[in-house]
């Protein structure tokens, strides 16, 4: 592989050359993490010698009051910290959730890959689609597809970069688009995900403490999140097509990539096959249709019959996509002939789940280290202490807000969980908000905004470094440079014009939600 490209470059596009080296000049990401393990075991036995610890009040998840809490730095080299370390080595690794997800995900994937549906698929949406709209389909798919959680890193990722080589477009460009689309606009949707029920029960919880009688919906942040995800849409679009590719250049593909994507048109055979993949989509999408469109169907929730939020079939709706991929590939395979026979289709997935060797020793190093920082606590004192900093600040309720969405883009570099962060957050900030006159659905908002962008560019983010491999197949020589120089003009123009819509919508009045 190589670029091409006769324009000259911007001061921007020669700065983040500039970063592009000297992050690949970082070793590779384990070493990283052995690094940062490292560091975390010497750092917390220095800050537990010093007795670090910060006091805060937090809602009790039980009984749901108010409370007052100390949480302590706990060292890694004392008794305790020592035990913990030897005995989670296993426990660690096997409820880091992403491997599960992947493995899952790639077990539909790998079929739909080698059966040759993804292929026909992105040609025919090329086929179908203008030029200039794949970027804005891919991202906006890209940002919808965070209602399967954790899939549309999986998924739509390599996709994306799959769809821009077949239209002879820089396929580093559609792994970055489809990273800032699924990433930097994770907590925000067109519609109600699980995520949101367990931010609004946080913020019911915290809003309790000013007026026992104040709830909000899980609605109550739609209109805002439904705006965002067009706003974002927009602007994830522009950035890539003006300043990404620019900067990439012309990508010249090896001979068997330039051979795979010859030819537009789709031959008889792929048409047949995505004929046969319809009827087999179609016929998944009854069965399901079955499990949960019907009063007490066995996919809705036992107690109060609800579909969307807290349900079997949202918070199990990986095996759905993995369904989706597996069933229409192996129908496709049928129609065009590539994948016939059950033992075709078990030797597919074998030849997937091959592939993700090295991924899982990573993730098996990063899921240590990720149960390593949270045993310390260094992330929540850190947290509390900048809350409190701010809290302190005593400024109005706009610039509190902005200042509270600029603190949570600053942990979220730390911490990358949604839900762990609004624990740490909303029984501070929207109490104080609503007592300047702030409702609780603003305050959510803001924590939306400020919790997203940052997770495109932070190595912790569970799924980083599976972006990394995937550029690896078109760039050899990518790493962790290569991605963040990608990722950051996106998180730079995200965060700023997301920040600046979120005031607007504040000072005019919209309504946040329903």
């Amino acid at each position: 592989m190589s670029t091409a490209g006769a324009v000259p470059k911007t001061v921007m596009q020669r700065f983040l050359d500039g970063v592009e080296k000297v992050g690949n000049m970082v070793p590779h990401p384990v070493i990283i993490f052995l690094i940062l393990i490292a560091g975390v075991i010497a750092l917390s036995a220095v800050l537990g010698i010093f007795g670090t610890s910060v006091t805060f009040e937090r809602i009790n998840p039980d009984t749901h009051e108010l409370e007052s809490a100390t949480t302590s730095i706990r060292s890694l080299l004392n008794t305790d910290g020592i035990r913990f370390m030897y005995v989670s080595l296993i426990p660690n690794f096997m409820s880091f959730t992403a491997v599960g997800l992947m493995i899952a995900a790639m077990i539909g994937a790998g079929v739909a890959e080698e059966s040759g549906l993804v292929t026909a698929l992105i040609r025919k949406l090329v086929i179908v689609s203008p030029r200039w709209a794949l970027t804005y389909i891919l991202a906006f798919v890209g940002i919808i597809a965070s209602v399967a959680a954790d899939a549309g890193y999986l998924v739509l990722i390599p996709l994306a970069g799959i769809a821009y080589l077949a239209v002879g477009r820089h396929p580093l460009a559609g792994l970055a688009l489809g990273f800032a689309a699924v990433a930097g606009a994770f907590t925000v949707n067109m519609l109600i995900k699980p995520l949101d029920a367990v931010l609004v029960e946080f913020t019911n919880d915290a809003a309790h403490l000013v007026d026992a009688n104040r709830s909000i919906g899980l609605a109550s942040n739609i209109w805002f999140s439904i705006a965002s995800v067009l706003f974002l849409t927009g602007v994830i679009a522009f950035v890539s097509d003006r300043m990404i590719e620019p900067r990439l250049g012309t990508y010249v593909p090896d001979e068997d990539a330039e051979r795979a994507n010859e030819g537009a048109a789709l031959s008889a055979s792929e048409s047949r096959g995505l004929r046969f993949a319809s009827f087999g989509l179609i016929g998944l999408v009854i069965v399901f249709c079955l499990l949960t469109l019907p009063g007490g169907a066995p996919l809705r929730n036992a107690e109060t019959g609800e579909l969307i939020g807290n349900s079997p079939f949202m918070n199990g709706l990986i095996a759905l996509i993995m369904l989706v991929f597996l069933v229409s590939g192996w129908c496709y395979g049928i129609g065009a002939g590539t994948l016939r026979t059950l033992t075709e289709v078990i030797t597919a997935v074998e030849k997937s789940i091959r592939n993700l060797g090295g991924t899982i020793f990573l993730f098996f190093v990063l899921s240590q280290f990720v149960a390593y920082f949270t045993y310390t606590n260094m992330g929540t004192v850190m947290a509390l202490s900048l809350s409190s900093a701010l809290q302190a600040a005593n400024i109005g309720a706009l610039p509190l807000l902005l200042g509270f969405i600029i603190v949570v883009a600053i942990i979220d570099l730390l911490l990358t969980g949604a839900i762990a962060k609004w624990a740490i957050f909303a029984p501070v900030f929207v109490p104080l908000l609503m007592k300047l006159g702030v409702e609780p659905e603003a305050v959510l908002a803001a924590y939306r905004v400020g919790d997203s962008p940052m997770n495109a560019i932070t190595p912790l983010n569970a799924y980083f470094a599976l972006v990394v491999g995937f550029a690896q197949k078109y760039d050899r020589s990518a790493g962790v440079g290569t991605i963040v120089s990608l990722m950051l003009p996106y998180v730079i123009w995200m965060f700023v014009l997301w920040t600046l819509l979120f005031a607007v919508w504040k000072m005019v009045g919209l309504p946040w939600g329903l």
